[in-house]
């Protein structure tokens, strides 16, 4: 009897048959067949992948489509192929129908957050049932989650004025701490220049009272010293020499200023005046006619009261 050989790979079984009976599981490597009588049928013991997807409804009335990766192996060869016709068909009606009974239990965010829970609800669905036809389920991750075009649109202009929302209060907290350290910049800068000018005024009222007294003591040591110089002289009569000096270099600093074009002052000046003003400065306090106008210390003329009086009467 003539027979022929048949070569099964690895990762495979062959079921062979013999007048369409099955024999016996082939194992993979060279085999022998009878011609005309016996033939075989190939079985994939590898793990595979089936990739199903599926559109449900959430409990929150949003259409999502879910798509999930079934990776599966044959482990009784015979079951698998005798008593399942078209496994790959089977498999996705058992997949549709868990993922159609589950979905509607969760919320669209539920399914975006509780994807394991889905998975192994399918997992456990699908073991159940394809365990007795010889199919080992391995896992069943839930690769996508794609909700309708619409409400991803709505849900990205939710997320978008929620951030706009953030990004203002975010703003305006930033803007508050500027203001806030703007006000206590000025604050400080204020103090400082209170301070600061407080400091000025002390420093220069010590120094004008220092200069006041260094005038004095000047005077009181030139007074002193003019009169060891100068016999019988008394000191009223030095402090009118002083200011009579004094007079003359005020007159020579006018006149020689920077500035004498735009600051002139016009002061009445003759050989008389400086007479009338040693003679104002011996009396003290000059006392003058109500009735007639008299010249002050430097040469202004002073009104008398008895004008007004009588205007007043009047």
């Amino acid at each position: 009897m003539s027979c022929c050989f048949v070569c099964i790979e690895t990762g495979q079984v062959g079921l062979k048959e013999r007048c369409g009976a099955y024999v016996e599981t082939m194992d993979a490597g060279l085999n022998c067949l009878i011609p005309c009588f016996e033939s075989y049928n190939v079985v994939n013991l590898r793990v595979q992948t089936l990739n199903v997807r599926c559109e449900s409804k959430t409990k929150d009335n949003v259409f999502v489509m879910i798509e999930t990766s079934v990776q599966y192996k044959v482990t009784q060869p015979q079951d698998s192929y005798y008593k399942l016709d078209d496994s790959v068909s089977q498999i996705r009606s058992f997949v549709f129908d868990v993922i159609r009974a589950e979905v509607p239990k969760l919320t669209l965010d539920e399914v975006f957050e509780d994807k394991e829970r889905l998975s192994k609800s399918v997992k456990e669905e699908l073991t159940e049932m394809l365990q007795e036809y010889g199919f080992c389920i391995i896992s069943t991750p839930v690769t996508d989650i794609d909700p309708d075009a619409n409400v991803k649109r709505s849900l990205n202009q939710m997320n978008e004025q929620r951030n706009l929302k953030e990004a203002m209060r975010e703003k305006a907290e930033a803007d508050a701490i500027v203001r806030i350290k703007n006000a206590e910049a000025v604050g400080a800068t204020m103090r400082i220049t209170a301070e600061a000018d407080a400091e000025a005024k002390f420093q220069a009222g010590l120094g004008l009272s220092r200069q006041r007294k260094a005038i004095v003591d000047g005077l009181s040591e030139s007074v002193q010293l003019f009169q060891e110089g100068v016999k019988d002289v008394n000191a009223k009569v030095v402090m009118d020499l002083i200011m009579i000096t004094q007079y003359f270099d005020m007159m020579e600093k006018i006149g020689t200023a920077r500035n004498k074009g735009t600051n002139t002052l016009f002061i009445p000046n003759s050989p008389g005046e400086v007479h009338n003003f040693a003679k104002q400065l011996a009396g003290g306090n000059p006392t003058t006619e109500p009735s007639a106008p008299q010249r002050g210390m430097f040469g202004f003329s002073k009104s008398t009261s008895k004008t007004t009086g009588e205007k007043n009467k009047i």
